[in-house]
Formats: C-alpha cells, structure tokens, sequence
C-alpha cells in the first residue's frame, strides 16, 4: 500500500510539471560588473584674450578651446577655464566654456564690468580642463593675451 502511494505521488509530481532548480556548489551568483572602456578627452588648442568692445563700451574677456574625445566629440560634457594669479598663485574666477555649432570648439566671452580680472594685469594663467561623460579630463596651462 505504501508503495503504491509513493508511486502516485510520484506520478502527481511529474503530471503536474513541477521542476526544481538547484545551484551547483562550483556556480557563482555574485553579478559580473562591465566596465566599458572611456577615453578621456583632448584638448587640442585653446585661446584666452581680452579686447576692447566699442559698441559695449566694456573689456570682453573671451576663451575657447578645441576638444576631442575617441569616444566622439559628444562625449565631452563640460569645459572650464579657471584664471589664476602667477604672482601667488592664488584662484581669481572660473568662467564655463560652451558648445558651439561645431561639436569640437567650446567658446564663451564675458564682459569685464562682471569679472573680479583686470585687463592691464600682466600675470594671470588659464587653465581650460575639459570633463566627460565618465568624468575623465585634460587640461592645458595657457596665458592669455592682456593689454
């Protein structure tokens, strides 16, 4: 008798389609992380000067740079020049670059009645830094064109 409800128990298990899964003991659940590969951006020239504007009757302090990336060009996400002080060093502003219609060239220009620089001021140095999607970076150290 206790063979014969093992057996149609048995029979009930298989009918029914239940299947069991089990984990061998060589099998890792821990996740596999893929980190894709990310190029940091170049930069390949860059320009800081300060001229006088005549129809704003106002210093125009302008930067640009040109950045690449072997991930594209759309990859570079933001780029900066930061003005120092060579004299001690010392930080004096930070101006943000932005994209142009050329997806290599990031341009921005800043009237000087809104800047803490003085456009008679023989030692200041600009660094551009430019970051990308992975918040890799370059920078270049340039002098930019005062009177």
């Amino acid at each position: 008798m206790q063979k014969l409800l093992a057996l149609s128990a048995a029979a009930v298990l298989t009918l029914s389609g239940c299947v069991v899964h089990s984990y061998d003991v060589d099998d890792d659940p821990t996740p596999v992380v893929v980190v894709p590969a990310n190029y940091a951006p170049q930069i390949l020239d860059a320009y800081a000067e300060v001229a006088y504007d005549n129809y704003n009757m106002d210093d125009i302090w302008y930067f640009e740079a040109t950045v690449d990336d072997l991930d594209g060009a759309y990859d570079v996400i933001s780029v900066w020049a930061d003005v120092y002080d060579e004299y001690d060093g010392t930080w004096v502003e930070s101006f943000e670059l932005f994209p142009t219609n050329d997806p290599l060239v990031w341009y921005s220009d800043w009237l000087g009645s809104t800047t803490y620089l003085d456009p008679f001021y023989p030692s200041y140095s600009v660094d551009i830094v430019a970051y990308d999607t992975y918040e890799d970076y370059d920078a270049i150290t340039i002098l930019p064109l005062t009177y």
